[in-house]
């Protein structure tokens, strides 16, 4: 996908970016209750519609603008140069009065361990794979980097809070997803595209991005490690492909693919709701947030997949302005497009 050339005209990155808002937002207030529960206050459809002014989001869209504010300042897309942003970026997030939105338990201990000034390899929480890994990696499937980098930066973010291999190569694959998006893919190329980047990276253990990680994990090597999570992976998309084969009952798809509270299951929920209304945004990420799961996350996803494919216009004008965060969402979003 390296080298095409990308339609601005579209804005996919503020689809994108803006998209992911809009599902945290509409999944907000349902992430605890039950699908009878949801209907029940907001009909069969589940929401469709964002409330308030601002319309608040969660800590999904907080660390996602932080991934992305940190890449947005790096002078290079190296280790290096992305680490020590990306700490100081999720140290702000863990300090600030606004991370008061039931902020994951594994970011929480994650950062406490990273102010410490522990290396992050040491810091991160090893036996995560939460979907805090990869609700935040949008951003990167945005930047125009070879697919080595890409992949990089997705594990590395993921790592520093999120040690388990499925959350390393769930992350992958979302911003992989985010990137043949934004290239052109169309969206029901999507599960076969992301069955061979799982299959492909199978024993790829970026050392240059990871460096002794894998040894917290107590497997034999490297490559027996990052195998691991993406086999995981790969039985989330073979849940989805047969999901897929089934007529859509309307119901909630975390019957089929998983709850979402972990990152492989979050990004195939997601998936799911994609592709039972890919010409529909509001309705995928509706479906999303009427879910038993991690409604948010789930929804926040599905926003982000869609807003790439469909591009900023694919979302109601009238919910831009009112989205809390609007201005850095224009900001990261205009300097992507």
């Amino acid at each position: 996908m390296i080298g095409v050339v990308i339609d601005s005209s579209l804005r996919r990155a503020s689809g994108s970016l803006f998209g992911l808002a809009y599902g945290d937002a509409l999944g907000k207030p349902t992430e605890f209750l039950s699908v009878p529960e949801i209907h029940r206050r907001y009909g069969p459809d589940g929401p469709r519609e964002l409330v308030g002014d601002p319309v608040l989001v969660t800590d999904d869209t907080q660390m996602a603008l932080a991934v992305a504010w940190a890449l947005h300042g790096a002078p290079g897309y190296t280790p290096e140069a992305v680490e020590p942003l990306l700490r100081r970026r999720f140290l702000d997030w863990a300090a600030s009065p606004e991370n008061n939105r039931a902020p994951g338990m594994t970011c929480l201990r994650a950062c406490g361990e990273l102010g410490r000034g522990l290396p992050w390899q040491q810091a991160t929480v090893i036996d995560s794979k939460g979907c805090g890994a990869n609700m935040r990696v949008t951003p990167v499937g945005l930047l125009d980097v070879d697919l080595d980098t890409l992949a990089g930066l997705s594990q590395l973010q993921a790592g520093l809070t999120h040690g388990h291999p499925t959350g390393l190569a769930a992350s992958e694959l979302t911003a992989y997803a985010v990137r043949v998006l934004r290239d052109g893919a169309a969206l029901a190329e999507l599960p076969g595209l992301l069955t061979d980047r799982a299959r492909t990276q199978r024993r790829t253990y970026r050392a240059d991005w990871l460096g002794d990680l894998w040894r917290r994990s107590g497997a034999d090597s490297p490559a027996e490690f990052i195998a691991q999570g993406w086999d995981e992976c790969r039985s989330a998309l073979d849940r989805l492909d047969a999901a897929l084969r089934l007529p859509d009952d309307g119901g909630d798809p975390c019957r089929h693919t998983g709850e979402g509270w972990i990152a492989e299951e979050a990004l195939a929920t997601a998936l799911l709701c994609v592709l039972r209304h890919p010409d529909d945004p509001v309705a995928a990420i509706g479906r999303g947030a009427t879910t038993a799961g991690d409604s948010d996350s789930i929804a926040a996803l599905a926003g982000a997949f869609l807003g790439t494919t469909h591009g900023l216009s694919g979302w109601p004008a009238d919910w831009s302005p009112r989205i809390e965060y609007a201005d850095q969402l224009a900001t990261l979003g205009a300097a992507w497009d």
